[in-house]
């Protein structure tokens, strides 16, 4: 790609390119039985009742203000789990790996899962990103339909909020999810 970032050939967790590896709330870096406000390591409190975010937060309305916007590499999921020469991708390097004018995205089956295969129209290398799903609580949710990819770029105009990379058979879009959520 332009930029010259390289991308990871599996998902945190995962042995193959097709494994969906393991699911991270955002800024966290070990896996949980459970997705949800109460258990999210920047939250005290719970969604529907009094909550503040303690870290990530531009906003006294929603918490402690560090005007911290991209993670910590100490919160970093790719760089704690694999070590230092790997990171989470930001928000604007996932806007360049889905923009099609460097990329052809098809959706494919591998080895029984589905996803997107990922071509450089550059030098014809590619990655395969599996439709790994999402948790919320202890459930597995669209896995084989959905894949949600964190960035490590938080949504200052929504701060319960990171800015992730979503695709489903259909569309590949950059939207946002809510920090508790486990994915990719």
């Amino acid at each position: 790609l332009p930029s010259g970032t390289k991308w990871a050939t599996t998902n945190v967790g995962a042995s193959t390119p097709e494994g969906y590896g393991n699911y991270y709330a955002w800024g966290e870096t070990a896996t949980k039985s459970s997705y949800k406000w109460s258990t999210y390591k920047w939250c005290n409190g719970s969604y529907d009742t009094d909550w503040t975010m303690t870290k990530y937060c531009i906003s006294s309305s929603y918490g402690t203000v560090d005007n911290k916007t991209t993670l910590d590499l100490s919160d970093d999921a790719a760089y704690v789990n694999w070590g230092s020469s790997w990171r989470m991708p930001t928000k604007a390097e996932q806007d360049e790996l889905s923009n099609t004018s460097y990329t052809t995205w098809t959706w494919t089956t591998q080895n029984g899962v589905n996803g997107y295969k990922v071509t450089s129209k550059t030098n014809g290398n590619s990655i395969f990103l599996p439709a790994a799903g999402y948790r919320s609580g202890s459930s597995l949710y669209d896995a084989g339909s959905f894949g949600d990819y964190w960035s490590s770029s938080l949504n200052t105009d929504y701060l319960s909020s990171a800015y992730i990379l979503s695709f489903a058979s259909s569309r590949v879009y950059g939207y946002s999810s809510y920090r508790d959520i486990g994915q990719s």
